[in-house]
C-alpha cells in the first residue's frame, strides 16, 4: 500500500519500503499539497508557501521542477493519478488511509488516542524546510498535545497515575506553559503521595507564566492548586469510576467532551470541584473565569456596560489584540452576575488562539447547552436543531453568557438567543458590524492614569518610587494592557531590577514583549491576502498617519480599493482612526508591521505621490508662482484633483509632517523638486524647522549628484529661512555661498534680496541699498515681476530710512501694482505693511493704521500668522493710545510666540515696554524691556542700545 508520512520525517513508502529519489525541496511541495488534499493550490500560493516574500527569481521554475519530480516518484509507485493538474493549479487526491495526518484526525475523533499518537515518529514535517513549515508544525504539535492531554485524563481516571509520571514530567518539561498538561502532572503527583512535588510543579508553572506572558493561571488551575494544598478528598480516586462528563480544563467554557466519543470520562481523571459539568439542576451554572483583583481603569466603559446595559440584549466589545477585551467582559459579567440568577456562561470561541481552529457554531452550541445542564443524549446533531434547543432553553431564564474571542458576526450569529432575558457579551478583534440590534463598544488603550494604576498595582512600591521611569515604561508599552502586564510581571519577579532598568531593556526593540508580538501575529493571520499586504506596506510608512490616496499610491492600487482595505484593517483593529479619513497604527502594531515589511518600491511610490499632490496644492494656493514648478515632470498616473484653495491648504496641513518624515527616512529621490514645491507653503505658514530640514536634504543630495542648480537653490532657500528665523549670520553665510554657486539671475536675485534684508535689519543701510539695487536689476533682466515687486518693497524701507520719502512712496506704489498684476496677495499684504511703516514715519498715523489693518486682514485670510504678527506690531506702533497699543502688541506677541518669530517677538516686547511706561506701569515696562533686550541681543541688532537708553530714566 502507498502511504505518506507527515507526522515525523516526510516520506513516501510503498508496502513499508521508502520510495527513493525525492529531494527535500520536492518533499516540501508534496507535503503542502497533501496537507491541502482535495483543494486546488495555485502555483502562486505554492511559491508563497515555499519562500514567503523572499522568493527567488527562479521560484516558478523550481515549483515546476518539484511537480515533475513528484510525478516521477508517484508514477514509480503506481499512483500517477494522485496529483492532478487543474486550470487554477494542482490538487492532491490521496485515498483514505494513505496520509497519516488524515488517519490521526479520524482516530482522535473516534477516541482511539493511543493508536493515533502511535502514528507519530518525530516532529511534524521533519526534514522539510519551507516558509509554511513552522506554522503547520506548531498546529500539528498542538493537535498531538491535545490528544495526549485527553489520553492522560483517561489514564488518571483509570488510576494509572504512577505509570504516567515519567512521561508526563517529560512532556511538562518540554511545554512548561501548557496549563492543562501541568495540571495533570500536579494531580498525578498528588495521587502518588508526592504533595510537595505537586505544589512545586504548580509554583513552577505559575512563575513561568508570569515571566513569559505576564499572566496568572486560570481559575481551574488555581482551584486544583488549593485542593492539593488542603489535601482535598475530592482529588482521591473513588471506589468505582463515576459516570459524568468533564470539561476542558484550559478555560471554563471550553468545548466539553461528548459522552460516547471514546474519550475518558472526566470524573476521577479530570480536575475536581467546579470543573464537573454534569447536569446538576440544584446548582445554577457558573462558568465565568477568574476576575483579576488588579483590574484598573475603564470607568467610562464600565459605566456604559454596567449602568446602561443592565437589561438583556447583545453587547459587542471589540479592540486590538492585548487591549483587555476579555478582562473587561469578565469583570463586567461578575459585576452583573446577581442580575442574572439563572446562570453565567463563558465560552472561548478560539478565533485568535494560537494553534487552534475557531470553534464552529455546532460545537459552540453543544458546549453552551452542556453548561446549561442539558444531558448529552438530548443534544441534537445539526447546528440548526442545536440552535433551536439553545433558544428554547434560554426562554424564561435570566442568563448571562460571555462569548469570547469571536471571529466575525457570522461566527456568533447562530449563538444568539431569541426572545429571552439573556444578556450576551461578545468580544472580538473585529468590529461586528453585521449584528443587527447589538450595542457596540470599541475599547482603546488605557488612559495615562489608568495605565499607571495598573502598573503600580502589579509592581507595588517600586513603581511609586520611580514615577518618571514608570511613565517611560507606559509610553514604551503604548498603554496597551497586555504589554503593561508582561512588563510589570517581569519586574515583579525580579526584585533586583529597577523600573528604570526595565525601561532601558524595553527601549531595546521592545525585546521583552514577545507575548504581544504573538498576539499581533494571530490577528495578522486572520486577514486576507490583500489586507496582509496593505498592513505590511503601511509598516514602511515613515509618517504618523495616511489617507486612502496615500495608501493607494503606497500599494500601487486605486483609491477605492485602498479605502476598502484600510477600513477592513480598521474593523480588525489593526489600524486606528483618530480623525475621519486618516489611518494610523498603535506604536507596537507599527513595529510589528515594520518587522514583516519588505520594500518593493512602495515608499518611492509614496514620495512621488507626495511630490505631485503637493505641486497640485501649491498650484491652487500660489498660482502666481506656477512658472517655478514647470520643470517638475507630470505624474505617471493621475493624481486626484484638489477642488479649491481650502482643500489644498487642509491637505498640506494634514500631510506636512508625513511629507517631511518621508523625505528624511525615504529614498533619496526628487528631494530638490520636493523642496522647490513645498517652500512657499512652509514659508507662509512659518514651518521654518521643516523648511530647514527639507532644504538641507536637497542641498546634501544635490552635492552628491553634482547638481549645481539645485545646490544654489537650496542654499538660497536656507539663507531666506535663516533670515526669517532671525539667524542673520547664518543667513548671510548661506546667501554668499549661493552667490558663489550660481550664475542664474533668478537665484542670484533671491540671494541678494536676503543679504539686503539682513543689512537693513542691522541698520547697514548703504550696504542694504547696494544689495537690493543689484537684486532689482537682476529681477528686471530676468523679467521676474514677482521678484521685482518684492525687492521694490524692501528697497522702499531703505530709502525711507535714508530720508528719501517720495522715492520710497513711488517704489511702494509700483510694488503694490505689480503684486496685484501677478495675483500675489501675500506680496500685496507685505507692501501694504511696508507702506504703513513709511506713512507712520512721515507723520500720517491714521493712514498708516489703515494700511496695517489691510495687511493684517490679508495675512489672516491667507493663514499667515507669522507676518500677521508684523502687521499687528505696525498697527500698535501707529496707535495714538498706549492702551490700544498694549492690546495690539499683545495680539502680535501671541502670534509671534506661536510661530517662533523672534524679530516680531522682540518688537512686540519693545512696544509693550514703551506703552506700559507711558501708562505709568514701570514694573510691566521693565519686564517687557528685559525680554526685548534679550531677544535683540540674540539677534545682534542695534535696537538693543536704543531700548536700553529709553528704559534707563525709568
Amino acid at each position: 500500500m502507498l502511504r505518506f508520512s507527515l507526522l515525523g520525517p516526510v516520506q513516501l513508502t510503498l508496502d513499508g519500503t521508502p520510495v527513493p529519489s525525492i529531494a527535500p525541496r520536492h518533499r516540501a511541495v508534496l507535503a503542502y499539497l497533501l496537507l491541502n488534499a482535495g483543494r486546488v493550490i495555485s502555483i502562486e500560493r505554492l511559491i508563497e508557501a515555499m519562500w514567503g516574500y523572499d522568493m527567488p527569481d527562479t521560484a516558478r521554475s523550481q515549483i515546476h521542477a518539484s511537480i515533475t519530480a513528484i510525478r516521477k516518484a508517484l508514477r514509480g509507485a503506481g499512483a500517477e493519478g494522485l496529483l492532478e493538474t487543474r486550470a487554477g493549479g494542482y490538487v492532491a487526491r490521496p485515498e483514505p488511509g494513505q496520509v497519516d495526518t488524515q488517519e490521526f484526525t479520524e482516530l482522535v475523533a473516534a477516541g482511539a488516542l493511543r493508536e493515533a499518537l502511535g502514528l507519530w515518529s518525530g516532529e511534524a514535517l521533519e526534514g522539510v524546510h519551507a516558509h509554511y513549515v513552522a506554522g503547520v508544525r506548531e498546529l500539528w504539535n498542538e493537535r498531538r498535545l491535545s490528544a495526549y492531554e485527553r489520553l492522560v485524563e483517561g489514564e488518571l481516571a483509570a488510576g494509572r497515575h504512577a505509570e504516567l509520571l515519567d512521561e508526563l514530567a517529560a512532556q511538562v518539561s518540554a511545554y512548561p506553559l501548557r496549563e492543562k498538561l501541568t495540571g495533570h502532572l500536579v494531580l498525578a503527583l498528588h495521587r502518588a503521595g508526592r504533595q510537595a512535588d505537586a505544589l512545586a510543579a504548580a509554583r513552577a508553572y505559575r512563575t513561568a507564566l508570569a515571566d513569559e506572558q505576564g499572566l496568572d493561571p486560570g481559575h481551574a488551575f488555581t482551584e486544583l492548586e488549593q485542593a492539593v494544598l488542603k489535601d482535598d478528598p475530592s482529588l482521591r480516586l473513588p471506589a468505582a469510576p463515576a459516570s459524568f462528563v468533564g470539561q476542558s480544563a484550559s478555560a471554563a467554557g471550553a468545548v466539553a467532551v461528548p459522552a460516547g466519543s471514546g474519550a475518558s470520562p472526566a470524573g476521577p481523571g479530570a480536575w475536581p470541584a467546579g470543573l464537573i459539568t454534569a447536569a446538576q439542576p440544584s446548582r445554577r451554572p457558573a462558568f465565568l473565569p477568574y476576575d483579576i483583583p488588579d483590574f484598573s481603569g475603564r470607568a467610562v466603559e464600565l459605566e456604559r456596560l454596567v449602568a446602561e446595559h443592565h437589561e438583556p440584549g447583545v453587547i459587542t466589545i471589540d479592540g486590538m489584540a492585548g487591549i483587555g477585551k476579555t478582562t473587561l467582559a469578565v469583570h463586567v459579567a461578575h459585576r452583573l452576575a446577581e442580575r442574572y440568577p439563572d446562570g453565567q456562561l463563558f465560552l472561548d470561541l478560539q478565533a485568535h488562539t494560537a494553534g487552534r481552529e475557531p470553534i464552529d457554531p455546532a460545537a459552540a452550541l453543544e458546549a453552551l447547552l452542556r453548561q446549561l445542564g442539558v444531558q448529552a443524549d438530548r443534544i441534537p446533531v445539526t447546528t440548526a436543531e442545536r440552535g433551536a434547543l439553545w433558544r428554547a432553553e434560554l426562554a424564561g431564564r435570566r442568563v448571562l453568557a460571555v462569548l469570547d474571542n469571536a471571529r466575525d458576526a457570522d461566527h456568533v450569529r447562530p449563538l444568539l438567543p431569541g426572545r429571552s432575558d439573556t444578556l450576551v457579551l461578545i468580544t472580538s478583534r473585529r468590529r461586528l458590524v453585521g449584528l443587527d440590534g447589538a450595542h457596540a463598544l470599541s475599547v482603546d488603550v488605557l488612559a495615562e492614569r489608568d495605565a499607571q494604576e495598573l502598573f503600580e498595582r502589579i509592581v507595588g512600591e517600586r513603581a511609586r518610587q520611580e514615577p518618571d521611569a514608570v511613565r517611560e515604561v507606559l509610553q514604551l508599552c503604548g498603554h496597551l494592557p497586555l504589554a503593561l502586564r508582561i512588563s510589570a510581571a517581569r519586574l515583579q519577579h525580579r526584585p533586583s531590577w529597577t523600573v528604570a532598568y526595565l525601561a532601558g531593556r524595553l527601549n531595546d526593540h521592545r525585546r521583552l514583549l514577545n507575548g504581544v508580538s504573538a498576539a499581533f501575529a494571530l490577528s495578522y493571520e486572520q486577514l486576507d491576502e490583500a489586507e496582509q499586504r496593505m498592513f505590511r506596506l503601511l509598516g514602511l510608512v515613515p509618517g504618523r498617519d495616511i489617507d486612502a490616496c496615500g495608501a493607494a499610491a503606497l500599494a500601487g492600487i486605486d483609491e477605492d480599493e485602498a479605502e476598502e482595505l484600510l477600513e477592513g484593517l480598521l474593523d480588525a483593529h489593526m489600524l486606528l482612526q483618530r480623525e475621519p479619513g486618516r489611518y494610523t497604527f498603535h506604536d507596537l502594531l507599527r513595529e510589528h508591521a515594520r518587522s514583516l515589511a519588505e520594500n518593493d518600491g512602495a515608499v518611492m511610490r509614496l514620495l512621488a505621490y507626495y511630490l505631485h499632490r503637493s505641486r497640485a496644492a501649491m498650484d491652487r494656493l500660489f498660482p502666481h508662482s506656477l512658472a517655478e514648478r514647470e520643470g517638475i515632470p507630470q505624474p505617471a498616473t493621475p493624481i486626484a484633483p484638489l477642488r479649491d484653495a481650502a482643500e489644498a491648504s487642509a491637505w498640506l496641513d494634514a500631510e506636512r509632517a508625513n511629507i517631511i518624515a518621508t523625505a528624511v527616512h525615504g529614498p533619496e529621490i526628487c528631494l530638490g523638486m520636493l523642496a522647490l514645491t513645498m517652500r512657499p507653503y512652509l514659508d507662509r505658514q512659518a514651518h521654518h524647522d521643516d523648511a530647514l530640514t527639507l532644504h538641507t536634504l536637497a542641498l546634501q543630495r544635490s552635492r552628491k549628484l553634482g547638481d549645481r542648480e539645485v545646490q544654489a537653490r537650496a542654499l538660497t532657500d536656507l539663507a531666506w529661512t535663516y533670515w526669517r528665523l532671525g539667524e542673520y549670520e547664518r543667513a548671510e553665510e548661506h546667501a554668499h555661498r549661493a552667490l558663489d554657486a550660481c550664475e542664474e539671475a533668478y537665484e542670484r536675485a533671491r540671494a541678494l534680496l536676503t543679504l539686503g534684508n539682513v543689512a537693513l535689519r542691522r541698520r547697514r543701510d548703504v550696504e542694504a541699498e547696494q544689495y537690493l539695487r543689484q537684486a532689482l536689476d537682476l529681477s528686471r533682466i530676468g523679467a521676474d515681476t514677482w521678484g521685482e515687486a518684492h525687492v521694490l518693497g524692501i528697497l522702499a524701507l531703505t530709502l525711507d530710512r535714508a530720508g528719501r520719502a517720495e522715492e520710497a512712496r513711488r517704489h511702494l506704489d509700483l510694488a503694490l501694482a505689480l503684486h496685484r498684476k501677478v495675483g500675489n496677495p501675500a506680496g500685496e499684504a507685505a507692501t501694504l505693511d511696508h507702506l504703513g511703516i513709511v506713512l507712520r514715519r512721515q507723520g500720517e498715523p491714521a493712514q498708516a493704521r489703515a494700511r496695517h489693518e489691510q495687511a493684517a486682514a490679508l495675512y489672516r485670510e491667507l493663514g499667515n500668522p507669522a507676518d500677521e504678527a508684523g502687521a499687528l506690531n505696525g498697527l500698535a506702533e501707529a496707535a495714538d493710545d498706549p492702551a490700544r497699543a498694549i492690546e495690539e502688541h499683545t495680539a502680535a506677541l501671541a502670534l509671534a510666540d506661536r510661530t517662533r518669530n523672534r524679530p516680531e517677538q522682540a518688537r512686540a516686547h519693545d512696544g509693550l515696554a514703551r506703552a506700559h511706561l507711558a501708562l505709568g506701569h514701570p514694573e510691566q515696562a521693565g519686564e517687557h524691556g528685559r525680554l526685548a533686550l534679550a531677544l535683540y541681543a540674540e539677534l545682534g541688532v542695534p535696537e538693543a542700545e536704543e531700548l536700553r537708553a529709553f528704559l534707563e530714566p525709568a
